[in-house]
């Protein structure tokens, strides 16, 4: 708890030297809060007030509790790129607190839109946040708004002899540059968006035969899907465009079959390789990818209720999505055989719970 709170307290203060309370406690008591289902500003408040006997223990209350509009302007004004380099500090605490080595294997980079969080006027443009996701322990090892910023490649810089995979979005020269930079390799989505190498895949993978390719067949909910996976080393690419540290084109050719007799419905996608793999790899990687859609995004929308979520105003939905990671994080590391959403309701429900959660950080 102490180290929790010293990581929170080294958080720049936006606010004039005369602010009631201090910016520390107010950030831990909207992690409190999150870790036991508050959404908002209010509820973050309500919290404070319905809990301040337990809460006194660790919070000192000199003020009494902080209004809604106390929170509401801390996030408002409070710098992301503070809040995001304390993401990675707890992370870096939590992972060694837990004997967790340097994350391995596939780590992958994806951005989520905050879908109610965009400014007045702007809702076809929500801010996106874009987490780095270690897919062997499931935890976020950082988070900043999209475009990635310096916490983003920060962590990129200590993922060597790692994969790192991200969507088209992604694909692009810095952050092939950046991955390699690392000593890791990068399996990066590929899109129209990169026309020149994008149809340069297309056309490879038209001429090549005798590829070897490595199927996969799976049938649940009532339909079933096919994927299958080969790999084009560069030499074999017609006239590839410069693209850092390039070596082969993935190709992933999905048939999905609906159980409601539809058509069955194909798609192909490309994926840039800093490293040729077995096809069989290929697939192991992209598989592995889906984790952070499956094990994060889907949690913060169904758990956390992230896509509800209303906060607008200036740098507000920013920070409080960086809370909610860091409380996906707590509840995802506490060894309880729970879902996320009964440990979630225990938080909120048992006292001694609630303190176990921060136990793991001592």
């Amino acid at each position: 708890m102490s180290l929790l709170f010293t990581i929170l307290r080294e958080v720049r203060d936006p606010r004039d030297l005369n602010a009631r309370h201090d910016l520390g406690e107010l950030l831990f008591l909207m992690l409190a809060a999150t870790l036991c289902g508050a959404k908002s500003c209010v509820e973050i408040a309500e919290f404070a007030e319905d809990r301040e006997e337990d809460l006194k223990e660790i919070v000192s209350f000199g003020h009494g509790p902080p209004s809604h509009d106390t929170f509401s302007r801390v996030l408002r004004l409070l710098d992301p790129a503070e809040l995001s380099r304390a993401f990675a500090a707890f992370m870096a605490a939590l992972r060694s607190e837990l004997g967790l080595a340097a994350p391995k294997g596939v780590v992958a980079v994806d951005a989520k839109a905050l879908r109610r969080g965009y400014e007045k006027g702007h809702a076809y443009m929500p801010p996106l946040m874009v987490s780095v996701w270690d897919a062997e322990t499931r935890l976020s090892i950082a988070a900043a708004r999209a475009p990635g910023g310096d916490e983003v490649k920060a962590t990129l810089a200590l993922l060597k002899g790692c994969t790192v995979t991200a969507d088209a979005l992604h694909c692009h020269p810095a952050m092939a540059e950046a991955v390699l930079a690392a000593k890791a390799h990068y399996a990066l989505g590929l899109k129209g968006n990169h026309g020149p190498l994008f149809a340069a895949a297309e056309q490879g993978f038209a001429a090549a035969s005798d590829l070897a390719v490595f199927e996969t067949s799976e049938r649940a909910h009532g339909r079933s899907e096919k994927r299958r996976a080969s790999v084009l080393p560069v030499s074999q690419l017609p006239k590839p465009p410069a693209f850092p540290g390039l070596k082969a084109i993935g190709r992933i050719e999905a048939e999905r079959t609906p159980g409601n007799g539809k058509k069955p419905e194909r798609s192909v996608r490309y994926i840039a390789l800093s490293k040729v793999l077995p096809p069989s790899k290929l697939a192991e990687v992209v598989r592995a990818h889906w984790s952070i859609e499956n094990h994060l995004h889907w949690t913060l929308d169904v758990v956390f209720r992230e896509d509800d979520a209303r906060t607008r105003k200036d740098n507000g939905p920013q920070n409080l999505a960086v809370i909610r990671r860091l409380a996906h994080n707590i509840l995802r590391a506490h060894p309880l055989d729970k879902p996320m959403a009964s440990k979630m309701r225990k938080a909120n429900w048992n006292k001694q719970f609630f303190f176990e959660l921060f136990a793991q950080m001592r």
